[in-house]
């Protein structure tokens, strides 16, 4: 039986973030925005109180990406996000597991966030974070750590909201997972990142001796493949393989656009060093003509959903149309990637082969990269956009003392360059030896006290003013 508990208290924080140089995907670039914390104190049934923590970044314009909003107006809508979830959590006031409180919240947390005009995808951000917290108070309850505790279903994880699945699905892939003992960092090269020369893609300073790399896509077909073109030439010069993915993030506007780029990759010699090397396609149209729009033809160059995850029914309803594949990200929610890994590995059973993905949404070093590395450790995913490290330098603003304890506690994911300490890349891997330990994936939390509460959402009025 999965231990039961009830909540005591969430509560938010923030910390600004400012960015080492600036992020370019799809229509947005980022300079700085603010990484909020999550505190949860739980009363587990028969072990007492314990407290639990994570953290992510508040990300303008990827959750919510309507044009007629600043980039502030959809931050806004994230922390809106995250209080409608709390007070839904903390009414919740009897024993339940970790995984009954997320389930029979969720429903409601996506109705109420529509009637504020918050997309599903932001809606499910209050969630995911809150749910994280929950899951390392639970853990170190329990004093057990994430890759054993989930190994036994501690969340009590079942399929009332994947009923293409059965308990016994969940269960027997849970049981069954080795977690991996290395991932391999995939390099993500933003719209306005240096291809050429020094701070170049070949550049092992700045690419960390990948051999996985992420390629952002502008949506403009010849762009694109020009662009693409002097990538590969600058990749040739690695000195080892290496192996690609593409990230339009919902920039193509349709399929005739995407044909158009996909027929280049396909005839265009220049472009043979990444069409040779590509391993998949992620969200390349917007959401909603994602949903529209059967992959037909195409379905043999491999493409993902990640934007267009924004329900416990889009892999199924991604299947449909042609696509293999799905994205893992902790800011999505955990127990949806879990469950995507079992809907993974049981399609994959049938001969046909449908997978999961680690992709990052810049989780940053500390609490949110290790959390959502163990995630993908735990399900699978053998390489992984890392991209925290490359955007923001080292620990950014967290304070000097916190940063060394989290080096301490995990010296395998942590080195003091002597400019500060960085997150530590072994021959393009990272390690997660120090992740297996009491909690989700941490031995230390942040100091709460060097935290800022988090901001209170700002009216429309507010904005335009």
């Amino acid at each position: 039986m999965s231990p039961r508990l009830k909540l005591r208290d969430i509560a938010f924080f923030e910390r600004p973030v400012q960015f080492a140089r600036p992020f370019r995907f799809g229509a947005i670039t980022i300079n700085a925005t603010p990484q909020l914390f999550v505190r949860a104190e739980i009363e587990v049934e028969g072990r007492g109180v314990a407290v639990g923590a994570s953290a992510e970044l508040l990300v303008p314009k990827w959750f919510d990406k309507r044009p007629e909003l600043s980039p502030a107006q959809t931050v806004d809508g994230l922390r809106r996000s995250l209080e409608i979830a709390r007070g839904l959590y903390l009414a919740r006031t009897g024993y339940q597991t970790a995984f009954d409180l997320h389930a029979s919240c969720l429903g409601a947390q996506v109705a109420t966030c529509a009637k504020k005009n918050i997309p599903p995808l932001a809606a499910a951000y209050g969630p995911a974070e809150i749910d994280k917290a929950i899951l390392d108070a639970l853990l170190r309850a329990a004093e057990t750590s994430f890759f054993d505790g989930m190994a036994g279903n501690i969340a009590g994880i079942d399929a009332r909201l994947s009923p293409d699945l059965v308990g016994l699905d969940i269960t027997t892939f849970l049981s069954g997972r080795v977690p991996l003992e290395r991932v391999a960092i995939r390099h993500t090269v933003g719209l306005d990142d240096a291809v050429e020369g020094e701070g170049g893609v070949a550049d092992a300073r700045e690419n960390s001796g990948a051999r996985y790399f992420k390629l952002k896509l502008s949506g403009d077909p010849a762009a694109d493949a020009a662009r693409l073109a002097r990538i590969g030439k600058e990749l040739a010069t690695l000195g080892h393989d290496y192996k690609v993915t593409l990230d339009a993030n919902e920039q193509y506007a349709d399929l005739a656009a995407l044909r158009a780029l996909m027929g280049r990759l396909d005839h265009d010699a220049a472009l043979r060093p990444i069409a040779t090397r590509l391993l998949y396609v992620e969200q390349p149209m917007p959401r909603d003509i994602t949903r529209q729009s059967p992959l037909g033809a195409l379905v043999a160059h491999g493409f993902i959903i990640d934007e267009a995850d924004d329900s416990y029914d889009a892999f199924p309803a991604a299947r449909a149309l042609g696509y293999c594949g799905i994205s893992s990200k902790s800011c999505k929610g955990l127990y949806k990637s879990i469950i995507n890994a079992t809907r993974a590995a049981k399609w994959s059973a049938d001969g046909e082969r449908f997978f999961v993905t680690g992709e990052d949404l810049t989780c940053q070093a500390g609490l949110a990269v290790q959390q959502d590395l163990a995630l993908g450790a735990f399900i699978g995913v053998t390489h992984a956009e890392r991209n925290g490290h490359h955007y923001v330098d080292g620990f950014g603003e967290t304070p000097a003392t916190e940063a060394r304890a989290f080096a301490a506690a995990h010296p395998d994911l942590y080195a003091d360059t002597g400019q500060g300490i960085r997150l530590s890349i072994h021959d393009g891997d990272l390690l997660t030896g120090s992740l297996n330990t009491v909690g989700f994936a941490t031995s230390v939390h942040p100091d709460w006290s060097a935290l800022r509460p988090l901001e209170q959402p700002r009216t429309l009025q507010e904005h335009l003013t």
